[in-house]
This record gives C-alpha cells, sequence and structure tokens, in this order.
C-alpha cells in the first residue's frame, strides 16, 4: 500500500538519495548535473549583514536567497554579494545565473546588478506578487 507522508525538513540522508537519482538520470541522458549548494555570508567585524544562497546545477548557477539586514541596506552589500556570485562562478563553464523575485521585492536592484527580465508571471490578486524571472549571461 501506498503511503505519502508530508515533512517539513528533510534529513541529509534525502538530500544524498535526491542528489544521487538527479545524477543517475542525467548521466544516463549524457549531462553532467553538478549540483553544488553555495553560500557567501557578509559580515562586519564578525557580525552578519547579509547572506546569499543558492546552488549550480548543469551549464546554470541559480541565486535562492539574498537577504541584506535592514541597517546595511543602500550600503552597496547585496551588489557585493551578487558579484561575488558572478566572480565565483565567471570561469567555471556555466552559462547564466538566473533567480525569481517578487514585486514588492528587488526587481529593480537586480536590473540595477546587470539582470534581464526574461518573463514576468502576473498574480490576479496581487500585483506585489507577481514574480520576475532573470537572467544574466555570463
Amino acid at each position: 500500500m501506498l503511503n505519502i507522508e508530508y515533512k517539513e525538513k528533510l534529513d541529509n540522508e534525502f538530500y544524498d538519495i535526491i542528489d544521487n537519482e538527479f545524477n543517475k538520470y542525467a548521466t544516463k541522458n549524457d549531462i553532467t548535473c553538478n549540483y553544488k549548494s553555495f553560500n557567501f555570508i557578509a559580515k562586519e567585524d564578525e557580525k552578519v549583514i547579509g547572506i546569499i544562497t543558492g546552488h549550480s546545477y548543469y551549464k546554470e548557477v541559480h541565486i535562492t536567497d539574498l537577504i541584506v539586514f535592514e541597517e546595511y541596506r543602500n550600503k552597496h552589500i547585496g551588489t557585493k554579494l551578487v558579484k561575488e556570485v558572478e566572480n565565483y562562478y565567471k570561469d567555471k563553464e556555466f552559462e547564466n545565473i538566473n533567480l525569481t523575485t517578487y514585486d514588492f521585492q528587488a526587481p529593480e536592484f537586480y536590473k540595477k546588478c546587470g539582470f534581464n527580465v526574461e518573463f514576468i508571471r502576473e498574480n490576479r490578486e496581487n500585483p506585489k506578487l507577481n514574480k520576475y524571472f532573470f537572467v544574466k549571461y555570463l
């Protein structure tokens, strides 16, 4: 009998299973998956003031989260974190960096960082929840 269980968080063993299966399927299709997470942390005097996270796989880099604490915003911390990701991956044979953000978050910021809008998924009820899909080719 099939049983499907909801889990809020996965143990590391499940992430290993996911990695293994993605890599097996990619290899079977003559593709290198090469999935790796990344995290860059901005600190000032050992105090965390910003974080950017994501992962790389196939030929692309995906930024998942970018957070700069409010009192440190408008000081180019976010720009420096994005630039750090670009610099880290620019000579590693990846084709692009991509991400999503909502209208109320940071679409103008990412445009200033050189990202291009590929698509906007409009929210019918709340335009602040329009979702922007961005790409920047390396």
